[in-house]
């Protein structure tokens, strides 16, 4: 098989890559440059794609003895990952920019090109694993990513290997370290890459400018002012502005964001809980869609907790009643859904939350995949 890897210049690439050499494939390695100033992309642990990460990746390439390239993305990656990221904050949404990469960088440009040039696959050092075609949790569920690739299409996925995906993180360094490669001790990279900094605030504020408006209370008291809903998001208790927590002495939490008029709600933590969720634009991992309701763990964040709940389509959206009510979430973040499987958590599929009120009764009859 003709494999193109997708090599950041991280541990994690570095061995997937080598994997599929070992493997018998004929692998050609590939590094993106996602920015127009690499040079600004990374501060110690932070961001990425920078020109050490672009040399880190050629000298392991130099190691497996594999041809490498770099592959200019900057322009794509601009447009559909950090102008997406600072239009969907300023719409007042809390957006997650890794599910846009994967969808749109890694798994769809990246992809469609390599199948161009007639690879057959693309491999990542992604923390998933794909099995009978069917995308599930890592191994390793404290690194499992497969929340960020629940975006891909199953024709998307029939195109990706994540050969890393069966193994613990500490065994892919000491894998790394016996094949000597120089990454084996590199640290992993966090927070949001374009962003090395990690002030996401002052980011935004930048790209957005000032956009006045009011922090109230439930009762419609202005407490303070703000310079743009694009510094908030819901669950946020410290930053907002107001004079200590409220009448009761409890805290007070940001609890929905109207960016047309520019007001920020806050209110108490009991106010965050969100028993539905309707989410626009849903993929299913598996191609079909489900005929009808289906129990499910739903999950909102990466490393988040997943409770159980009843997903259904309804029209061009999904409708997911939670049976354990979710704190503090936010329009824009990505909802995934997983069914419990004895080889894995397998992924069902994601959609992009639009709402979390007013979502309506699910019939519970004929519920596919209900326990018995």
């Amino acid at each position: 098989m003709k494999v193109l890897a997708a090599m950041s210049g991280g541990v994690d690439s570095s061995v997937a890559a080598a994997r599929m050499v070992d493997a018998g494939h004929d692998v050609v390695g590939v590094h993106l440059a996602l920015s127009a100033a690499p040079g600004t992309l990374r501060t110690g642990s932070r961001g990425c794609c920078s020109k050490e990460d672009a040399s880190d990746a050629r000298r392991v390439a130099d190691v497996l003895g594999i041809p490498f390239y770099v592959w200019d993305f900057a322009e794509k990656f601009q447009a559909e990952v950090i102008d997406d990221f600072v239009e969907s904050y300023a719409r007042g949404e809390t957006p997650n920019p890794c599910v846009r990469c994967n969808q749109r960088i890694k798994f769809s440009a990246l992809s469609a090109k390599a199948c161009a040039l007639g690879f057959d696959a693309v491999a990542t050092g992604h923390y998933a694993r794909l099995s009978g075609g069917r995308l599930r949790r890592a191994v390793d569920h404290d690194k499992d990513q497969s929340y960020v690739l629940a975006v891909l299409t199953a024709e998307q996925l029939r195109h990706a290997a994540f050969p890393i995906g069966d193994t613990p993180k500490p065994r892919i360094r000491a894998e790394a370290a016996a094949r000597g490669l120089a990454v084996a001790d590199k640290p992993d990279s966090h927070d949001i890459c374009f962003i090395p900094s990690g002030d996401t605030r002052a980011f935004l504020g930048e790209r957005i400018g000032v956009r006045r408006g009011s922090v109230v209370a439930g009762d419609g008291e202005v407490l303070a002012t703000h310079e743009g809903v694009h510094g908030f998001t819901i669950g946020q208790r410290k930053g907002l502005g107001i004079a200590g927590p409220g009448p009761d002495g409890r805290p007070r939490y940001v609890t929905a964001i109207d960016a047309r008029t520019a007001t920020v709600r806050v209110g108490e933590a009991a106010d965050l809980d969100v028993r539905g969720l309707v989410g626009r634009d849903p993929v299913f991992t598996a191609g079909a869609a489900p005929a009808g309701p289906v129990e499910c763990a739903v999950q909102v964040r990466a490393h988040g907790e997943a409770v159980e709940a009843v997903a259904e389509l309804s029209g061009d959206g999904l409708v997911v009643r939670l049976r354990t009510p979710l704190r503090g979430v936010a329009r824009g973040q990505t909802l995934v859904l997983y069914r419990p499987d004895p080889d894995g958590d397998e992924v069902l599929g994601s959609a992009t939350i639009a709402d979390t009120s007013g979502v309506p009764r699910i019939r519970q009859e004929s519920v596919q995949g209900r326990p018995e």
